[in-house]
């Protein structure tokens, strides 16, 4: 009976060689395996479900919308300065006795604002941020509008209740003024927020210049 006999060794290497092979080739398929699973496992957790989609639609919906009444409102509040301005020299001017008003030109005043102020009655619902503005817009009109009605009845009065009424007449002006000033700043704030840059809409009068100001950037900026 012949002796057994190991493997030669050059079989024994190219096994051994097979064998690290393998080895290193079931590691990288286990790495590949793991890589692969872990993107699709963190893409289906990053992914956005149907709700959180449909959040974020509403919410760039609710932007652009805002974005708009921003706009629409900042033209609004030019136009009815550019109306106001000349309107408020002239009532000053009656309020100190400088230039006294007749009744027609206090109609005129009347009709003016009532005009106004229609355009401010429509308050569409916006963010927090722009209500406010538009509300203290539409708030100061109301308020100009109490001023020069109470002024037209002062005119009516006796003497002795006349220079009452004209002293409240002056203060309801003045808060006027002031609340049309901080809606002026409320809506210079919302423009640049909104990307729109700097919009200065403050009164030119002397009871504009009394109240806030315009900051001083130049129009337009920080858009």
């Amino acid at each position: 009976m012949s002796r057994k006999t190991g493997k030669p060794s050059y079989l024994r290497q190219a096994e051994q060689a097979r064998s690290r092979r393998m080895r290193v080739a079931a590691t990288i398929a286990s790495v590949v395996v793991a890589a692969l699973l872990g993107g699709l496992v963190g893409f289906l957790v990053g992914r956005p479900d149907a709700t959180t989609r449909a959040v974020d639609a509403l919410r760039a919906e609710e932007a652009k919308r805002d974005l708009r009444q921003i706009e629409d409102l900042t033209a609004l509040a030019r136009q009815s300065q550019a109306a106001l301005d000349p309107l408020l020299v002239e009532f000053d001017a009656a309020l100190d006795g400088s230039q006294p008003a007749t009744e027609s030109k206090i109609r005129g005043w009347q009709a003016a604002l009532g005009q106004i102020a229609e355009k401010h009655a429509d308050s569409p619902s916006g963010s927090t941020a722009t209500n406010v503005a538009r509300g203290g817009l539409r708030d100061s009109v109301s308020d100009f509008v109490i001023a020069v009605d109470l002024f037209a009845t002062a005119q009516q009065a006796s003497a002795g209740q006349r220079g009452a009424l004209l002293e409240i007449v002056k203060r309801t002006r003045t808060a006027a003024a002031t609340a049309w000033s901080v809606a002026a700043t409320q809506l210079d704030q919302i423009n640049v927020s909104a990307g729109l840059g700097h919009q200065h809409v403050y009164l030119q009068t002397k009871q504009g210049s009394d109240a806030f100001t315009s900051d001083g950037s130049p129009e337009g900026a920080g858009g």
